[in-house]
């Protein structure tokens, strides 16, 4: 397990949506900005306060040019649950495989139960990492305002 570095392409994850449909990471990104969330599950009372944190400024992030896409080990129907209770807006993903996505990722992993540790990236509209964010506990992951301004900043002197 490696942790990724800024500049280099964000490697390829598959994320399984409810209803069957699936988003490959980075291409299904390409034009954009992206903010991908990982997060520990339904249960984490921090996580879904990131999840709805990102609902909020949903409108914000789209006139931005920020899209983004959350995932976690939680199951099917336990996604639909939550995708439903807080009207998210944004693909959220299910079934991720832990120990695979800590891999590819470099994603910190509780042992029992099994899930992955709150991992958040920016990535730029080339596929390229702008920024990851390793959380080893309940606290520390990526909030709205800081990608929008990373997003804002990154945009502005990538173009100089």
């Amino acid at each position: 397990m490696a942790l990724l570095r800024n500049g280099q392409r964000f490697p390829t994850l598959r994320v399984l949506e409810t209803g069957g449909t699936e988003l490959l990471l980075p291409d299904a990104l390409t034009g954009s900005y992206g903010a991908v969330l990982i997060y520990r599950g339904s249960w984490c009372l921090y996580c879904l306060a990131q999840l709805a944190a990102f609902n909020r400024a949903h409108t914000r992030l789209v006139d931005a040019n920020v899209k983004v896409v959350a995932l976690s080990v939680d199951d099917e129907a336990t996604t639909q649950a939550t995708i439903d209770k807080y009207k998210l807006q944004f693909p959220v993903g299910h079934s991720a495989h832990a120990d695979a996505v800590a891999e590819l990722l470099g994603s910190y992993t509780n042992e029992h139960p099994k899930y992955l540790q709150s991992t958040g990236f920016v990535i730029a509209p080339d596929g390229a990492l702008v920024c990851a964010v390793y959380s080893s506990g309940a606290i520390g992951r990526l909030v709205p305002d800081d990608v929008a301004g990373l997003v804002a900043y990154h945009a502005r002197t990538s173009r100089q």
